[in-house]
C-alpha cells in the first residue's frame, strides 16, 4: 500500500491514489463503528446498479483504519463548473438527473433517514420546545424508502474522460424521503456561498420530478437542524438560521 500520492484532505482522512486503488486513511481517533458503516454503506449501494467506486478492502494501517476502493480517474463536476461556467446549466441538468436516478432506487440494508435525523435533533443544542416541534414535524413527513445520498453535490461526481459519471462518499447514505435529501443539497449549495446555483437547483429538481417546491421547503428546517451537530460554528449559525418551525405552512 503506498500512500505517497495525496488526491484530497479532509476532515479527519486523507484520501491517497495507488495505481488503480483508492486509499481513504482515517485519524486514530475516527470512530470505528462509522468507517466500518460508511464501508457497508458503499457495498450495499454497489448492490443498486449505479455507478459508483467498488470497495476492495477495510483493514488497519499503522492504527488507522483504511477503506480501500476502485480509483476513478476524471474530474468533479465541481472542476468543470468552475472550469467551463458557460455550461453550468448543461452541468446542472446532468447533476439533477443523477440525483434522481439514485432516488430511483431502494436498498433495504441501509439505515433509515428518519432514525438518523430524530437522533441528530436530539444531539443539538436547541430549547425542548423547538426540538419537540422538529420530532413532530418530521415524525408528519411521507415515508419512504429511496436511497439518500446525504451529501450529493458537485465535488461528489466523477466525470470521466470519456463521459460517465461515478458518485463518491456514500458515508451518509440512508434510505427515505428523497425530498430531505434535496433540501440538504439546496443547503449545501447555500453554505458555499452560492444561492443563485442553489435555486436554479432546487427550482430544475422540482420540475424534472414533478415535486412541489413548497414540499421540499418544509424539509428545511428539519434538514438544518440535523446538520447543525456537525460542522463549524459559522456552518451551524448559517443552518440554524433555517430553524423556525414556528408557522408550518
Amino acid at each position: 500500500m503506498k500512500l505517497d500520492k495525496v488526491i484530497a484532505v479532509r476532515n479527519k482522512k486523507t484520501v491517497y491514489r495507488d495505481g488503480d486503488r483508492c486509499i481513504k486513511v482515517f485519524n486514530e481517533d475516527y470512530s470505528k463503528a462509522d468507517v466500518l458503516n460508511e464501508a457497508l454503506n458503499q457495498a450495499r449501494v454497489e448492490t443498486t446498479g449505479l455507478n459508483i467506486p467498488k470497495i476492495l478492502e477495510v483493514s488497519t494501517l499503522d492504527g488507522k483504519w483504511v477503506i480501500v476502493s476502485e480509483y476513478i480517474a476524471g474530474k468533479t463536476l465541481a472542476q468543470l463548473m468552475q472550469e467551463n461556467p458557460e455550461k453550468t446549466d448543461e452541468y446542472l441538468e446532468l447533476f439533477v438527473d443523477l440525483q434522481i436516478d439514485v432516488q430511483s432506487k431502494t436498498c433495504p440494508g441501509l439505515n433509515k433517514l428518519k432514525d438518523k435525523m430524530n437522533r441528530k435533533i436530539s444531539e443539538t443544542d436547541l430549547d425542548a420546545t423547538t426540538r419537540y416541534d422538529l420530532h413532530t414535524r418530521l415524525e408528519g413527513m411521507p415515508k419512504h424508502n429511496k436511497v439518500c445520498h446525504g451529501d450529493f453535490n458537485p465535488s461528489n461526481i466523477i466525470i470521466t474522460d470519456d463521459g460517465k459519471p461515478y458518485i463518491l462518499d456514500w458515508a451518509h447514505a440512508t434510505q427515505g424521503n428523497a425530498s430531505a435529501d434535496v433540501a440538504r443539497t439546496y443547503l449545501l449549495f447555500c453554505l458555499a456561498g452560492d444561492t443563485e446555483t442553489a435555486n436554479k437547483y432546487l427550482k430544475l429538481f422540482c420540475k424534472k420530478s414533478n415535486t412541489a417546491k413548497q414540499y421540499v421547503q418544509k424539509w428545511m428546517p428539519i434538514v438544518a437542524a440535523s446538520q447543525s451537530v456537525k460542522g463549524n460554528e459559522h456552518e451551524r449559525e448559517f443552518l440554524l438560521s433555517w430553524v423556525d418551525v414556528v408557522d408550518y405552512e
